[in-house]
């Protein structure tokens, strides 16, 4: 094991994608939900501390295969706790979304989405009950957020939601990444709405948030819909790289920054968002920070996202006239 010159951790067999190596204090919820053991998992939960931590937990939960067994028999036995509920719902939702598949519209089948839209009305229901009882409970209103989206019920709801978790939880991230996914105009948003809550964010968090990492989010999004040649000269633009510059300093690279669960998947963003604009040196801060730490989003927008990590980490080292060590 190596180290970038500012010390981000790198390897000889090059960067990995997993988030329980990136972030070590995560596995033993994997075990314990693996296991089965609820009071481990909810043990677990218990010691977090902070609504942020429990959103990233919540969601790599929901991602692991066959939990929705235990958590059914969790919801059960304590019918009036939010955690299992939301925990279950999260796993609904994944399970629908794994069956709709992350393909454009077009591509999804009639028996896929009414599968897809089966399992999030599952989780919706859940989720209303939740929010009733609970109105500050963030996790359960950052999941209705993915349950709008999917369920197509519109720009106002989805804003509506996001505004009541704001009201107690301003500036979460992951409830920002989700309703900046729905003001694209892929779910029936435009790129002023996009953009400008992006902005937004970045604006009104404090300094040294990961917020300002919405706008490197934003740009990637505008490159994805764009043709072959058009999305890279988008991306090379001038007022892209401003816009992108003014976000990192205010947000990761800002001296109030202080590293936490979010702060990999946001200097991904900014380091993959640079890298497509061949703005080296501008990328050369995240990858020193980041090292070996990859994140799949958003790298899984082009092929062999492993190689293209090292590419560009290379080009961007190499650039600031460093490298690795």
């Amino acid at each position: 094991m190596t180290s970038t010159t500012d010390g981000g951790p790198t390897s000889t067999w090059g960067p990995t994608f997993d988030p329980y190596d990136n972030t070590p204090e995560l596995i033993p919820l994997r075990g314990a939900a693996q296991a089965g053991d609820w009071p481990a998992v909810q043990a677990y939960f218990a010691g977090l501390g902070s609504v942020d931590e429990l959103a990233t937990a919540s969601g790599l939960l929901a991602d692991i295969h066959g939990v929705e067994n235990f958590l059914e028999r969790a919801v059960a036995q304590s019918p009036g706790d939010p955690l299992p509920r939301t925990l279950l719902a999260g796993r609904y939702v994944c399970i629908g979304w794994d069956i709709r598949s992350g393909a454009r519209a077009q591509h999804v089948s009639q028996h896929q989405f009414a599968e897809f839209h089966d399992w999030l009305r599952r989780a919706e229901q859940l989720l209303i009950e939740i929010c009733a009882e609970h109105p500050s409970y963030a996790p359960a209103w950052t999941t209705r957020l993915t349950t709008a989206r999917g369920l197509q019920l519109g720009q106002a709801e989805a804003r509506r939601r996001y505004d009541r978790l704001c009201a107690h939880h301003p500036h979460h991230y992951r409830a920002q990444t989700q309703l900046l996914q729905q003001l694209c105009p892929k779910w029936g948003g435009s790129w002023e709405a996009a953009h400008g809550f992006a902005r937004e964010c970045a604006i009104a968090a404090p300094d040294g948030s990961n917020s300002g990492a919405l706008v490197a989010l934003a740009h990637i999004e505008r490159w994805l819909d764009l043709k072959i040649g058009e999305d890279a000269a988008y991306m090379r633009g001038a007022a892209v790289r401003d816009d992108l510059r003014n976000a990192a300093q205010v947000s990761v690279l800002h001296p109030a920054h202080r590293t936490d669960w979010n702060s990999i998947g946001a200097h991904n963003a900014f380091a993959f968002a640079f890298s497509l604009g061949n703005h080296w040196a501008d990328a050369a801060p995240h990858f020193a920070f980041l090292g070996d730490r990859a994140s799949e989003f958003p790298w899984q927008y082009v092929p062999d996202m492993k190689s293209s990590f090292v590419k560009s980490r290379k080009a961007a080292l190499e650039a600031r006239g460093g490298g690795i060590r």
